[in-house]
């Protein structure tokens, strides 16, 4: 091999091993910001990671919200009629959130169970339904009909 051939054999490996640490670090940057979403059983069979955001929704469960008497703080459980995760809020909540509705809040699940939120998101009327919500209650078979097919949430 001729010194030219291999400079440039060396200058194409190394623009290709830069290409690859580009690529890899896109990806890993993407995965970091995706927002998934898990249903109350999927987080009580342990699906959902622990310490990192995702999303969460379902129907707030009837007596259950608890309001702090010193600060904005709220906490309050929710169902997808299978199984209940317990949701903590510190902020101001939608004017259309209220027991028995169904809601999506995003946050973070701590070693305890306890889910965090960030963000709480309410429904904007008595018929829609988030698609997630919808089909997380379809494959539990505590739904039937076709919801989420209307607008958009309200945060």
């Amino acid at each position: 091999m001729t010194p030219a051939r291999k400079k440039r054999l060396m200058l194409v490996s190394l623009m290709l091993l830069v290409v690859a640490a580009a690529a890899a670090l896109t990806l890993n940057a993407f995965n970091k910001n995706i927002l998934y979403f898990f249903s109350p059983s999927q987080i009580a069979n342990g699906e959902a990671p622990v310490g990192n955001s995702f999303r969460v929704g379902g129907m707030v469960v009837d007596g259950s919200v608890e309001r702090s008497e010193t600060d904005l703080g709220i906490q309050f459980d929710l169902t997808d009629t299978a199984s209940v995760v317990t949701v903590s809020y510190t902020g101001i909540l939608p004017d259309l959130f209220r027991e028995g509705q169904g809601i999506v809040a995003i946050g973070q699940l701590d070693n305890e169970g306890l889910f965090t939120a960030d963000t709480v998101l309410a429904k904007h009327d008595e018929n829609y339904m988030p698609p997630e919500i919808a089909d997380a209650l379809k494959k539990a078979g505590k739904l039937s009909g076709d919801y989420g097919a209307k607008t958009t949430v309200a945060e």
